[in-house]
């Protein structure tokens, strides 16, 4: 059996069962507005949304003492916001939406893999010293959760409200 014919057959063969390895932490390549519907994280909230669809942005600064400021943000139903959100530690963080029962079983998650890297539309991770950004529409009317889920960081209270009303 001659391997140099065989392996790229074999290879090529294999790419639609990576292609679909890591189905709800890689989104980009779906349309935003079925992303929030596959990955299941914070679809109660609304949907994802890109940054120039934002009618309001709010800023956010996470710190080493695992604290958001501010730690409940209001909203209106339908309003679709741009977070900028900056690290003011010295360590990273990241501000992840979701209902609290997501966000445990995440940061559950989390603690078995802590290196797990996310491109979820309703996180951004950022490191020390920088500032990251993403868009969420909010669909929905309630009060909602967001957290850090790096390991540690959830457990030290690093969360907040979102209170989106009528």
């Amino acid at each position: 059996m001659n391997l140099k014919r065989v392996f790229p057959v074999l290879a090529v063969g294999m790419l639609p069962l990576f292609a679909h390895a890591d189905a709800g932490h890689d989104m980009k390549h779906m349309p935003m507005e079925h992303q929030a519907q596959y990955q299941g994280h914070a679809a109660a909230l609304g949907k994802p949304a890109k940054i120039e669809q934002a009618t309001r942005t709010v800023e956010v600064t996470m710190s080493d003492a695992m604290r958001f400021e501010p730690q409940t943000i209001q909203v209106k139903r339908g309003e679709t916001i741009r977070f900028v959100v900056h690290n003011r530690g010295q360590v990273s963080h990241e501000m992840v939406l979701g209902t609290m029962a997501e966000l445990k079983e995440h940061a559950a998650m989390m603690v078995k893999m802590p290196e797990m890297e996310h491109d979820d539309p309703n996180a951004v991770r950022v490191e020390p010293g920088k500032s990251g950004e993403f868009a969420w529409t909010f669909s929905k009317a309630g009060t909602f959760d967001f957290a850090c889920l790096i390991p540690g960081h959830f457990e030290a209270g690093m969360k907040g409200k979102i209170v989106s009303k009528k």
